[in-house]
């Protein structure tokens, strides 16, 4: 996270907070709210390095995190939350903060709510973007990959900048979100590698991204409609001494989502489809234009108070001029397979609640392609040699 972001968020805090309380007051635990939880599991991966690189069974399914809020004001709340994860070749095995904000509720009306979010702010543009940081809270151990892509969680978690969330209700027209947001995330050295390859001894830097999204819920309804977008710009610089050239990426995402939660059943979708243009990198001349396509279908049904199963189907296409991927292989001059093309999932799962801090989640993929495996910018073919592979994951989580 971007060192002055931090400072600025708690220098602008504690001026905040000395004016509604003495400085020992406001740092006492009865002027905040705790949660956290600890999930721990094991995940079996037959055919892919998506976790690790050799086959079996393996505990790098561990999510610890811990977060806090308190009210300065009655309109302005700061909130963090910090993490560590291990989840192997899914993202780097470590601590970060996931957020860390100032939420200033700015207009209340009995029909209009406005809060802006400064600092590092979390993102709120997708179906379970805002909830998959917390294991309890989202629908499955691993979200669909195309758009939840584990390789750029720390980037799509959230950024550094600013956030504004406006809310309208009508009890005719329904329920309407508008969201905007503004900043960026700093990638460390293990990111960076994750996504481009051991090979690459450069860095690689955020220089923007933007997102907004829409939101409707018509009155008296279950359903919920969604669009979002999405443009981010990426720079590469080399290093004296690599394999890559220095280089820019520059990447927009949309997505149309609909949702519908009711008293047993739940449905879900995301269609999307992303832009992505490489300027120099492998040499600095190259240019490259992509368009990946992609879609997901989830369905949860809850037996009881307890059990909850889960299916869902997703297919992702990197290049939708190259779904097969005939043109990749051949343009690698046969060094990258055609299935890292696309990358396709279908997922049976369950969950059990013990209580309502305690849940077991159990899931099983199948799945075709290796178009979401890290790194992306060079796949590793000797690794992930199997166009068909299978997860199959087991999580015991606590929320506190």
């Amino acid at each position: 996270m971007n060192k002055k972001i931090v400072i600025i968020v708690l220098m602008v805090y504690l001026i905040l907070a000395g004016e509604k309380y003495s400085w020992a007051d406001n740092i006492t635990l009865q002027n905040w709210q705790w949660h956290g939880f600890a999930a721990q599991g094991l995940i079996a991966v037959d055919g892919s390095d998506f976790v690790r690189d050799d086959k079996g069974v393996s505990t790098q399914l561990t999510e610890l995190g811990l977060n806090a809020s308190t009210q300065i004001t009655s309109n302005l709340r700061f909130a963090a939350q910090v993490v560590y994860l291990d989840g192997g070749n899914r993202y780097f095995k470590g601590g970060r903060v996931d957020y860390l904000l100032l939420d200033w509720n700015f207009l209340n009306t009995q029909q209009w709510k406005g809060n802006l979010y400064l600092g590092r702010f979390k993102n709120i543009h997708w179906l379970y973007s805002s909830t998959r940081d917390v294991p309890f809270a989202r629908p499955s151990i691993i979200l669909p990959q195309s758009v939840y892509f584990d390789g750029f969680r720390d980037i799509a978690v959230g950024g550094d900048g600013g956030a504004l969330k406006l809310t309208y209700s009508d009890d005719k027209l329904g329920d309407f979100d508008v969201n905007f947001s503004y900043g960026t995330s700093p990638l460390s050295k293990e990111q960076s590698q994750l996504i481009l390859s051991d090979f690459a001894q450069g860095r690689i830097k955020q220089d923007l991204d933007a997102q907004a999204s829409l939101y409707w819920s018509p009155a008296l309804s279950q359903w919920r409609f969604g669009l979002s977008l999405l443009n981010s710009d990426f720079s590469y610089k080399g290093a004296q001494q690599d394999l890559f050239t220095s280089g820019k990426f520059s990447f927009q995402f949309y997505t149309l989502n609909a949702l519908y939660e009711g008293e047993q059943w739940e449905f879900s979708s995301e269609i999307y489809q992303e832009r992505f243009v490489t300027t120099g990198f492998y040499h600095p001349a190259f240019l490259k234009e992509s368009i990946g396509q992609g879609m997901y279908v989830q369905t949860r049904y809850q037996l009881n108070k307890d059990l909850t199963f889960l299916v869902r189907y997703e297919r992702f296409y990197s290049n939708k001029e190259d779904k097969k991927g005939e043109k990749l292989q051949q343009s690698s001059d046969g060094l990258i397979p055609s299935y890292f093309a696309f990358q396709n999932d279908l997922v049976i799962g369950a969950s059990y609640d013990f209580d309502n801090t305690l849940k077991l989640r159990l899931e099983q993929h199948w799945m075709e392609g290796g178009a979401r495996l890290t790194p992306i910018v060079l796949p590793n073919p000797q690794v992930n040699d199997q166009r068909y592979w299978q997860i199959t994951a087991l999580q015991l989580m606590y929320w506190f």
